[in-house]
């Protein structure tokens, strides 16, 4: 296809917060951009993100940063294990280790970009580009249809997540509990909200698939006191203020992030349709966040002596495509073990994960090396 012919540069499939999100990036570059909207859903979305330090630089740089009633800073992180084990983590400033944003508040900065972005064309549909860009989410039927291997590793596991009320207020902590339940691990996370003296918090509770059905089914009351004895009262009494959304868990990696489609044009893959992870380390969307900022950092190169280049070029996509894998496989390995090792039904390796998570915390420089990985700080 000639450049010319085309009235698209590059044409984003799927406009979540990653597609959104990209879409902003390229079209500062001057590029045109179509960007493929989904039909509305009627549920509402209960998810919140912990976003690091590159998060947020990148969406402050788009002007689509919430404001700190929906981006809670997180001081402290506290992390419990089932015999006793613990380990806490305290920001060394007053900005925090992370943030918890709201997600509908954030889609709707980035869906308000994006429509004042004369550069950005919203579809309904598909249209030609020399370079295409899949961000439809884990359940990608682009993908499918380019034929990508998505190899998938589904966990004995399904996340509950929903917002609740606390009796006491949460302080700007982030809370997470591992505990061995009757049917297997179960992992549960309250992240703040509301601000820095807010009383809200979501969870993420990943549990044995038969044991979130059972959460599901209670009654709000009743899944209240639940929550409350796996937290151990940590943050008091808990009630519902949304409704529950149950979803299982996987690892998940395409085995090609980029190629061509049968005319020549280029695709690539980025979010939730290249990768997927656990929910226990709260990366997800930052590891969406990274793909679409290197993307764009590698087709930003198109302004200095790559001018003469497609966007489309394999240049640009090869060199994208070992980026992202080369970052992401540290993630993908740190994260599938450590779900395994609080998995392992022995008592001995039970004993022993404990024993190194409470003698992790006691050791201070360990402690600021891993703080400084989690959060994209840089050691002083």
């Amino acid at each position: 296809m000639a450049r010319m012919a085309l009235k698209l540069d590059v044409c984003i499939r799927g406009d979540g917060m990653v597609g959104r999100t990209l879409a902003l990036l390229l079209a500062r570059q001057k590029l045109r951009v179509g960007l493929v909207t989904a039909p509305a859903q009627n549920a509402p979305d209960l998810r919140a993100y912990s976003l690091n330090n590159a998060s947020r630089q990148l969406l402050s740089e788009l002007r689509c940063w919430p404001d700190a009633l929906h981006a809670t800073p997180v001081q402290h992180m506290r992390v419990w294990g089932d015999q006793g084990g613990f380990t806490h983590f305290e920001s060394p400033t007053a900005e925090g280790l992370s943030w918890i944003v709201d997600v509908p508040v954030l889609e709707s900065q980035l869906a308000q970009a994006v429509h004042h972005q004369a550069n950005i064309t919203p579809l309904s549909q598909p249209e030609p580009a020399a370079l295409t860009v899949v961000c439809e989410g884990r359940v990608s039927a682009t993908r499918a249809e380019l034929g990508v291997n998505f190899e998938v590793l589904p966990y004995q596991q399904h996340a509950v997540a929903a917002r609740v009320r606390c009796s006491t207020p949460h302080r700007q902590q982030a809370l997470q509990w591992f505990a061995q339940g009757p049917l297997g691990l179960e992992i549960l996370a309250l992240l703040p909200m509301g601000g820095a003296h807010g009383d809200t918090a979501s969870l993420v509770w990943s549990l044995p698939p038969e044991r979130a059905k059972a959460m599901l089914a209670l009654s709000p009351d009743a899944f209240g006191l639940a929550l409350e004895n796996a937290s151990h009262g940590v943050l008091g009494q808990m009630a519902l203020t949304s409704e529950r959304a149950m979803w299982p868990l996987q690892l998940a990696r395409a085995d090609r992030w980029t190629g061509n489609f049968a005319d020549g044009s280029a695709w690539a893959l980025a979010g939730d349709a290249a990768h997927n992870i656990h929910p226990l380390a709260g990366l997800g969307l930052n590891l969406g966040l990274a793909d679409v900022a290197e993307l764009d950092h590698v087709l930003k190169t198109r302004e200095g002596k790559d001018y003469w280049r497609s966007v489309g070029d394999r240049y640009f996509l090869r060199r994208y495509e070992r980026a992202r894998k080369a970052d992401m496989l540290p993630t993908w390995l740190a994260c599938d073990s450590l779900q395994r090792l609080f998995a392992h039904p022995n008592a001995s390796v039970q004993a022993l994960r404990n024993w190194g998570m409470s003698g992790f915390n006691r050791l201070a420089p360990v402690k600021a090396w891993a703080m400084q990985q989690a959060t994209g700080a840089t050691p002083h």
